[in-house]
C-alpha cells in the first residue's frame, strides 16, 4: 500500500466559491487545494444546495454515476450526482442532488425563517449519498473529513452501517467540531430514521438522540478518529466535552489556516501514513 497515491475525501456542507456559511469555506478551500498540490489525491462531496448556480460553475451530471436510490424510512429517493472542477484547480467536486431536498432556493430555513421540518432526512441523505457514491467510485480513501453538521451521521455509519465495505477498510475518520449552527431541534422520528441498514441499531445513535447541533456535533466527535476544533472560541459545552483527555486526537483551531493549512495538510499525512 505504500507504493500507491493517498486519497483524501472531504465531505462539507460549505466550500468557497459554490456557498459559505462560515469562514471554514475558504479554509476547506485552501486545505483541498494545497492537498492535491502535494500530490495526495483529493475529492470533495457536498450537497447541492439551491441557491449553488449551476450555470456560473458549470456543474454537470455524471451519468455513469446515476442509478442510486437512497431509502429512507421505507421511501426511495432519486440520487442525481454533479460535478464540477473546482477554480483554479485540477480536482473534483461531487455534488449530491435531489429534487425533493436539495431543489428549494433556501438552505435550511424557508422565507419566513422557520428551520426546515425535514432537515434531518435532508442530513440522511446527504451522508448516506455521499458513502454510496464513493462505494460506487470504487476509490478507497485514506482519510475521510467531514465538516459541518450535515455530515455528522458519516463517522458512525462507518463504524457501524459501512463498517463491512472494503472501500472503506482503511479510513481514518477526521470530524470538525464547529459553533452551533442552529438553535432548533430536529424532528423527534430522527434517530428511527437514521437507521440505515441492520448493521446500525438505535443505541449506536444515543449520542445523536437530542437532535441539537450539540448532539450531533458530540456524535460525529465520538465516532471520529481526530476532531478538529473549528473555530478559535468553541462553544463551551462542546470544548468540554470534545478535548484529548477523552479523545486519542484534537487538533486545536489555529488563526493561520485563513492563510495556510500546513498544519492540517500534515495531519493528513500523518493519517495516511499510519
Amino acid at each position: 500500500m505504500s507504493a500507491e497515491k493517498k486519497r483524501v475525501l472531504i465531505v462539507a456542507n460549505e466550500l468557497s466559491p459554490y456557498i459559505e456559511f462560515t469562514d471554514f469555506a475558504h479554509i476547506l478551500n485552501k486545505l483541498a487545494v494545497k492537498t492535491f498540490d502535494s500530490g495526495l489525491e483529493v475529492r470533495v462531496i457536498m450537497p447541492r444546495f439551491g441557491l449553488i448556480n449551476e450555470r456560473r460553475h458549470r456543474l454537470h451530471e455524471v451519468v455513469r454515476l446515476s442509478g442510486i436510490n437512497v431509502i429512507i424510512d421505507k421511501d426511495d429517493y432519486p440520487l442525481i450526482i454533479k460535478v464540477a472542477s473546482l477554480p483554479n484547480a485540477r480536482l473534483q467536486v461531487y455534488f449530491m442532488d435531489n429534487d425533493d431536498y436539495f431543489k428549494r432556493k433556501h438552505v435550511f430555513r424557508d422565507d419566513n425563517d422557520v428551520f426546515f421540518e425535514d432537515n434531518a432526512e435532508r442530513m440522511i441523505f446527504f451522508c448516506k449519498s455521499a458513502l454510496e457514491t464513493v462505494k460506487k467510485f470504487g476509490w478507497p480513501p485514506h482519510v475521510i473529513h467531514c465538516h459541518g453538521w450535515m455530515t455528522s451521521l458519516i463517522p458512525a455509519y462507518l463504524k457501524t452501517a459501512y463498517k463491512k465495505e472494503p472501500v472503506f477498510g482503511y479510513s481514518k475518520v477526521v470530524y470538525t467540531a464547529q459553533d452551533n449552527q442552529f438553535t432548533e431541534q430536529l424532528h423527534p422520528s430522527f434517530v428511527k430514521k437514521a437507521l440505515v441498514s441492520a448493521d446500525i441499531k438505535e443505541k449506536d445513535l444515543d449520542i445523536f438522540k437530542d437532535g441539537t447541533n450539540l448532539a450531533l456535533t458530540l456524535g460525529g466527535s465520538k465516532y471520529a478518529d481526530v476532531v478538529v476544533h473549528g473555530s478559535e472560541t468553541l462553544d463551551s459545552a462542546i470544548a468540554d466535552e470534545v478535548k484529548p483527555s477523552r479523545y486519542k486526537k484534537v487538533v486545536k483551531y489555529e488563526e493561520s489556516w485563513k492563510e495556510d493549512v500546513s498544519s492540517l495538510l500534515d495531519l493528513y499525512k500523518s493519517l495516511t501514513e499510519s
